[in-house]
């Protein structure tokens, strides 16, 4: 790998793959057909993404998403890493083709990190599905971590027996999602302190954060980069612990913006989203490497509220958004 200069990187939401005839969300489940055709289309879309590392989410069985990768044939010796404890519900994961030095698995806040508004604590300490942290080794002596995340859905949190008719209760149960994915930013992005801070390597996240790329949640998971009128000492190191989005940095070279990830009753939106540290960014005079070109695989996105298609549940309901990084020699 000492010879690299360059790489790809991805991210993956695959809409619940679980293996066939193994109950997921209830009743739900899928059957040997329609596996294998969950399969394969996953293993085209990997063929398409030809990405070294790729981040996934909603992963209910590793071995559906090794089984996957195998009819793909693109990663037949890359390292697969994701939580032990899979199959109660979806979870994230890596494959890479760049050795895997370790990994931690985030499931609960840090203390400093949990919310209180006037003096009240907000019960929320755990993260909907737990982070994911890589270490790989991009060449020698040129490491780079790795976070993939999926933040709590749009999806209302409602209690038992309660009216989802009803406009008052909808509400509610949204606020509840975007307090869940609120608190969930806030603890990530202390994470991130962690490993932005002072250090001179790259640091990425990627996956689904269930919302789009202005959204306050998203913003709290990248920091906000230095006012302009700040001292340049100031400056440097609030450039130090932000991240930029991919898209963004492809937005000022080029004319076209076809960035969507998901489709909602009508509105085309981000979801999915790759973040760099400032050792990716052109613009820093230190940088190791650079975004170079992003690519979202969204073919297969259908608007239902246009047409009488839908996305088939052996696709996935989101597109996969795919990074080229050049280091620098």
């Amino acid at each position: 790998m000492s010879s690299r200069t360059f790489f790809k990187i991805g991210t993956f939401n695959l809409y619940n793959l679980a293996l066939p005839d193994v109950y997921f969300y209830g009743d739900r489940k899928y059957s040997p057909e329609t596996f294998a055709k969950k399969k394969n289309w996953i293993a085209r879309q990997l063929i398409n993404m030809n990405a070294d590392i790729v981040g996934f989410q909603e992963v209910f069985h590793v071995d559906a998403l090794q089984q996957a990768l195998k009819e793909s044939r693109m990663y037949p010796n890359a390292k697969v890493v994701a939580p032990l404890r899979t199959g109660d519900g979806p979870v994230v994961a890596l494959v890479s083709r760049f050795p895997v030095l370790q990994h931690r698995v985030y499931e609960v806040f840090p203390a400093k990190a949990n919310l209180t508004i006037g003096g009240a604590a907000i019960p929320v300490h755990r993260f909907s599905r737990a982070l994911l942290a890589v270490d790989v080794e991009l060449r020698k002596g040129l490491e780079c971590t790795i976070f993939v995340v999926h933040l709590k859905s749009k999806r209302a949190i409602l209690p038992d027996g309660a009216d989802r008719d009803d406009p008052i209760e909808l509400a509610k149960g949204e606020a509840r999602a975007l307090i869940q994915r609120a608190a969930e930013a806030t603890a990530l992005r202390y994470i991130l302190m962690e490993y932005l801070r002072d250090r001179s390597y790259p640091v990425i996240v990627l996956g689904d954060i269930n919302d789009g790329h202005l959204a306050v949640t998203s913003q709290i998971v990248t920091g906000e980069p230095p006012f302009r009128k700040l001292p340049f000492e100031v400056k440097q190191k609030l450039w130090d612990v932000v991240l930029y989005h991919v898209k963004d940095i492809q937005a000022r070279r080029s004319y076209g913006d076809f960035y969507y990830t998901h489709i909602h009753n009508g509105h085309y939106e981000s979801l999915d989203h790759i973040m760099v540290s400032q050792e990716l960014v052109s613009e820093n005079p230190n940088h190791i490497g650079k975004v170079a070109y992003v690519s979202v695989l969204n073919d297969h996105l259908i608007d239902e509220t246009l047409s009488r298609e839908r996305v088939e549940d052996w696709q996935s309901d989101h597109g996969q958004v795919v990074a080229s990084i050049e280091l620098r020699r």
